[in-house]
């Protein structure tokens, strides 16, 4: 990511709700160690990704303790696991910030980059942070295909090129860029616990993905 949109990202304070919310919480004793990042979290992964992985927000003791989007929580297990299975990753987990986590052909983001209470960003807070998500589409010059996880993330994704689709998992949009756009469960402990999203499903969109990143006739 470029230093100043990088910048731009962590020092951002235009949603108050948000930032006021990671003043007040109760850090659990498991993390009693750590250091909480506490801020805007910016997004991870290789400048010259032809994939682009948005999620909805940093856990709140995932991401936002950690500093790196999809590290240190359940979903992030299942992101930098799937990377790996793909050769795409060159660590099963990300663990923090310094553990050498190196990934190619892809960049992770969220499409809200403060953590939100409930797991619930506001349309307004939505809307603000699609300016950062616009931007890094934009900076990803090899970029040829986005993988959104959930609803919010692909609502997000449409926000910005103008368009209206209903969700539904496995779908494929052309974007008007000649990107294209693909929707995921959001590998939550909420959809993979549940079984609502199979470790083969995750790993079918994620291969899909990789396909249509990599052949010219897509």
């Amino acid at each position: 990511m470029d230093s100043l949109l990088y910048d731009k990202i962590v020092s951002c304070n235009k949603c108050t709700r948000l930032r006021e919310y990671v003043k007040n919480f109760k850090i659990p004793p498991r993390f009693k160690d750590w250091e909480y990042w506490n801020k805007p979290v910016p997004g991870f992964g290789d400048k010259d990704a032809k994939i682009l992985i948005v999620g909805l927000a940093p856990a709140l003791h995932g991401g936002n303790r950690t500093g790196r989007v999809f590290t240190g929580d359940e979903s992030g297990k299942w992101v930098i696991k799937g990377l790996y299975t793909l050769g795409l990753s060159n660590k099963e987990e990300g663990i923090n910030r310094n553990d050498g986590l190196k990934i190619k052909e892809v960049y992770l983001t969220n499409a809200v980059k403060c953590v939100p209470p409930e797991n619930k960003p506001t349309k307004e807070e939505i809307l603000n942070c699609s300016y950062f998500l616009r931007e890094e589409i934009l900076s990803l010059k090899n970029l040829r295909v986005i993988v959104a996880l959930g609803r919010i993330a692909f609502e997000s994704i449409l926000l910005i090129y103008g368009m209206r689709i209903k969700f539904k998992h496995g779908v494929i949009i052309d974007l008007p860029d000649g990107k294209k756009l693909i929707a995921s469960y959001h590998p939550s402990a909420q959809n993979t616990k549940t079984g609502r999203l199979k470790w083969e499903d995750w790993i079918k969109i994620l291969e899909m993905a990789h396909e249509i990143s990599n052949n010219p006739q897509y």
